[in-house]
């Protein structure tokens, strides 16, 4: 029986979400692998939606667990039972069943990214490792708006891709990219067919060097047509960094 499960939980304590050759990090698959084998009683077979760095947090992912066991839980049932194997910084909060050939992988659509940025002279102890703390000066989210437009639609972001990616089509559809400020917050929300390793950590970094006046609003298209890594602002850490939402076809 296969099950697809919708999710979230907080990356601060995680090495991403898939399980590293030769590495006892503690990643989000290996807890869901634990979790399913105390409740079905045999190895289970999880699968992820795609990747997540380390310290990235998801608000809505998607998985999908394949069991062999003579135990059948019932899918609206299946949520109470992983939730009481899980820690308290995992929760699934849906599950289905699916068919024994359904791919998670091949299912995905897009998905929206939702990076957040506390800008304030002094850091909340509330907000930490869940946001990136930007004390320098009040940035200015509708210049950091204008530039984003500009990444908007199908392009070669190879100028948005960290080094020791092994992806040979960098070619992405940015559906939309909008900056908003709520209080002393701004979010950096992304949606697009796919995304690029650290692409949105780079998109984001290089629209706090609009805001610092480093790049131009105008020179994103030009960086986006230079595939030149160099040209893009910095990488900005990972723990403002939020999977918002995956799109299944």
């Amino acid at each position: 029986m296969k099950y697809l499960i919708r999710l979230s939980y907080l990356g601060t304590g995680f090495s991403g979400f898939q399980v590293q050759k030769g590495s006892n990090a503690r990643t989000v698959q290996q807890v869901l692998c634990d979790a399913s084998f105390q409740l079905f009683g045999c190895d289970c077979l999880v699968s992820g939606c795609s990747r997540t760095d380390s310290g990235v947090h998801a608000l809505d992912y998607a998985a999908t667990i394949q069991t062999n066991s003579l135990t059948e839980i019932p899918a609206d049932k299946l949520p109470y039972a992983l939730n009481s194997k899980l820690p308290d910084d995992i929760v699934v909060h849906f599950a289905k069943i699916v068919s024994d050939d359904y791919s998670i992988r091949k299912q995905v659509e897009g998905k929206e990214y939702e990076y957040v940025i506390l800008n304030t002279k002094f850091p909340s102890a509330l907000s930490f490792d869940r946001t990136l703390h930007y004390g320098a000066r009040k940035l200015n989210e509708n210049l950091m708006n204008q530039a984003a437009q500009n990444m908007v639609g199908k392009h070669d972001f190879m100028a948005f891709m960290a080094s020791g990616s092994q992806v040979e089509d960098t070619v992405r559809t940015i559906e939309y990219c909008k900056v908003t400020r709520v209080g002393d917050k701004i979010k950096i929300n992304v949606r697009a067919d796919g995304f690029l390793y650290n692409m949105v950590r780079i998109i984001v970094g290089t629209l706090i060097e609009v805001s610092e006046g480093k790049i131009s609003p105008d020179e994103v298209l030009d960086i986006i047509n230079s595939k030149d890594r160099s040209k893009a602002g910095r990488t900005v850490p990972p723990n403002g960094l939020y999977l918002k939402e995956v799109i299944l076809k």
